[in-house]
C-alpha cells in the first residue's frame, strides 16, 4: 500500500515541485493539495492522508503550526511534516510542540524529503541534519524523562505506546525526543539510541 500524502504550500510553483518530487516515488500517493491552512483542513478531512507535508508560513491565515495543532487534536490524525525555509529554534519548537512529526528545510536533498515522508508514515520523528546543527551541539546531558523515553524507544515502543506508558501526550514525547536528538547530535531514533548507549546513558 502506498502512503497517502497531502501537500500544503501557498506558492504554486513550489507546491508543483514538491508534488512532482513525491510522485516520482511509487511508495507515495499525493491525494490532495492546498494553498491555505483552512483549505488544507478541508482537503485532509476529505482525503484522509497518512502524512501531511506543510509549509510553516501560509500567508495571512492559519499557518503550518495551526494546521498541525488542529489535526493532532483529533482522532486518527495524520503525521505532519513541516517543510520550510525558516530554521530558528523558536519555529522548530513551536512546530514540534504542536505535534509535528518532523521539521525539514526546503534546501533538504530531494531523497531526504522522500525518506522523511516514509519515516513519518511509519511513526518516526524526523529532524533534518541542518536543523540539528542549527540548534547546536551541546554537552550530552539528558534529562531523566529524555533517558526514560529513549529507553522506551530502545525497547521498540512507538510514540503512542510511550505516551500511554508514561501518561503523557504524544506531542510531549516528540518534544522530548527532539530535545534528545539535539543534545545527542543525531537525526533519527536509531541513531539516538546508539549514541545514548555510547555515552553510557542507556544499558
Amino acid at each position: 500500500m502506498s502512503v497517502r500524502v497531502v501537500v500544503v504550500e501557498d506558492h504554486p510553483v513550489t507546491r508543483l515541485g514538491i508534488v512532482a518530487l513525491l510522485r516520482q516515488d511509487d511508495r507515495l500517493d499525493v491525494v490532495g493539495e492546498a494553498s491555505t491552512g483552512e483549505e488544507a483542513l478541508e482537503v485532509i478531512a476529505r482525503e484522509r492522508p497518512e502524512v501531511v507535508l506543510t509549509d510553516l508560513r501560509l500567508g495571512d491565515g492559519m499557518d503550518g503550526v495551526g494546521v498541525t495543532s488542529s489535526l493532532r487534536s483529533g482522532p486518527g490524525a495524520p503525521a505532519v511534516l513541516v517543510l520550510t525555509t525558516y530554521d530558528t529554534d523558536r519555529d522548530i519548537v513551536r512546530a514540534v510542540e504542536a505535534g509535528a512529526a518532523g521539521y525539514l528545510l526546503k534546501d533538504t536533498a530531494p531523497e531526504e524529503v522522500v525518506a522523511a515522508v516514509t519515516r513519518a508514515a511509519a511513526g518516526e520523528t524526523v529532524l533534518a541534519r541542518r536543523v540539528v546543527a542549527r540548534m547546536g551541539r551541546r554537552r550530552v546531558e539528558l534529562s531523566a524523562r529524555e533517558v526514560e523515553i529513549l529507553g522506551a524507544v530502545a525497547r521498540g515502543l512507538a510514540n503512542r505506546e510511550i505516551a500511554g506508558e508514561l501518561f503523557i501526550s504524544e506531542a510531549t514525547v516528540k518534544t522530548h525526543l527532539v530535545h534528545a536528538f539535539t543534545k545527542l547530535d543525531v537525526d533519527s531514533r536509531t541513531a539516538a539510541v546508539a549514541r545514548a548507549r555510547e555515552e553510557g546513558l542507556l544499558p
